[in-house]
């Protein structure tokens, strides 16, 4: 869980805390007058693991996606840190402090995991040095294997690279797209401890995830979406003993987790 936060001045007790990403009744879709989102509501608070979960089809990568810059937002809003966000290309949120790993194709697997990792940082070369030793004291074995081409990488190990060169930017949130997909139980494991070692070295996590039962177990907070709304919000704990979400998603979820 997240640390105890630190006592308020006098008289600022329950001023309430920003939120460090928030999504406001937030419309999106790819294709015009087609809807994928609709009026979907999600906020990260400072130092949470936040899980995505629902049916195939829910919108939960688009949601993700429109809060990055990389689908069309009809309507709503997106606010970092109160600040509104919407519809910034992606180049100019990572600029702002926010990460992305896709689900596909998020490592250059011609080049090793030394260079992938300078791809992080491109446009800021003089912080290499400094971000590549916090990054690789977060996960070692990128340090360790630092010459080995990225293609030839398990699944599980290239998503600890593609995490790892988010990290390079220093971001105050990661967004996170199905980590676990395609993985071995076994693999699965290892991605879920490192989505917690990054949260737990400070970074808010948005993680949308298709294994429903592993994520709500390690996140703080999740939502439920269904036909692009939350439809259900809560602790994990919470989601994951409540009743109605366990009868309606968990136990389709879980099967096909």
């Amino acid at each position: 869980m997240t640390a105890d936060p630190a006592p308020q001045p006098p008289g600022e007790e329950h001023r309430p805390v920003e939120a460090v990403l928030r999504s406001v009744e937030l419309v999106a879709g790819y294709l015009p007058e087609v809807n994928i989102l609709n009026g979907c509501n999600v906020h990260v608070d400072p130092g949470e693991l936040v899980g995505i979960i629902g049916p195939n089809g829910a919108g939960k990568s688009t949601l993700i996606k429109a809060m990055f810059g990389l689908v069309p937002v009809r309507s709503g809003q997106v606010l970092l840190a109160g600040d509104d966000v919407t519809s910034l290309p992606a180049h100019r949120l990572v600029g702002l402090g926010v990460g992305y790993v896709p689900q596909n194709n998020n490592v250059f697997p011609s080049l090793t995991i030394h260079e992938n990792l300078e791809m992080g940082l491109y446009l800021r070369p003089r912080e290499f040095s400094s971000r590549y030793a916090e990054v690789t004291d977060l996960f070692p074995l990128l340090a360790e294997r630092s010459a080995q081409k990225c293609g030839s990488l398990s699944g599980g190990e290239r998503q600890v690279v593609a995490m790892g060169r988010a990290l390079m930017t220093d971001p105050r949130v990661l967004f996170l797209d199905e980590p676990s997909a395609g993985l071995s139980p076994l693999m699965q494991d290892a991605v879920f401890e490192s989505v917690q070692r990054i949260n737990q070295a400070g970074v808010s996590i948005l993680m949308v995830e298709q294994n429903a039962r592993r994520c709500l177990e390690i996140c703080h907070r999740g939502y439920v979406l269904d036909q692009g709304r939350d439809a259900y919000t809560g602790t994990g704990h919470e989601l994951l003993n409540d009743p109605q979400v366990i009868e309606l998603y968990l136990g389709t979820l879980a099967r096909i987790s």
